[in-house]
């Protein structure tokens, strides 16, 4: 994959991040369709509404490991804490956290390299790019 189209997905995946919410919702429920099983964790706040009604709830954290990088997004409310992980067999080496813009650009560059190699991971880059 070009750096043009990792670009291109980036901006993709930025569609949607100023309602963040909204953002959350719509990448846990695309990236966990498209990424192989077990890519995509997904936590939730349900309240007794949400329960009622039978909905999933908010989406308050969004966990995506693609090769030894793990992008964790978490919404406190109105605030996103966004974190690049380095990890090894379950073993965490780096952690940092990062604005939102270059964890998007880290997402973009690891869905790439997982194009490369995965057919799922490809169709969600051409469904993102489309």
């Amino acid at each position: 994959m070009t750096e043009r189209e990792v670009d291109l997905l980036a901006a993709a995946l930025r569609q949607d991040s100023a309602d963040l919410g909204l953002y959350a919702r719509v990448l846990s429920v695309n990236l966990a369709d498209w990424l192989p099983p077990g890519a995509v964790q997904v936590r939730r706040r349900r309240s007794v509404a949400d329960r009622m009604a039978g909905r999933e709830g908010t989406v308050t954290e969004l966990d995506v490991a693609l090769g030894e990088q793990r992008l964790a997004l978490r919404l406190d409310r109105e605030r996103v804490v966004a974190e690049i992980r380095k990890e090894v067999r379950a073993v965490v080496l780096s952690r940092r956290e990062v604005p939102l813009d270059e964890w998007i650009g880290a997402l973009a560059r690891a869905l790439a390299e997982a194009a490369a190699t995965n057919a799922r991971a490809r169709e969600a880059v051409e469904r993102f790019l489309s």
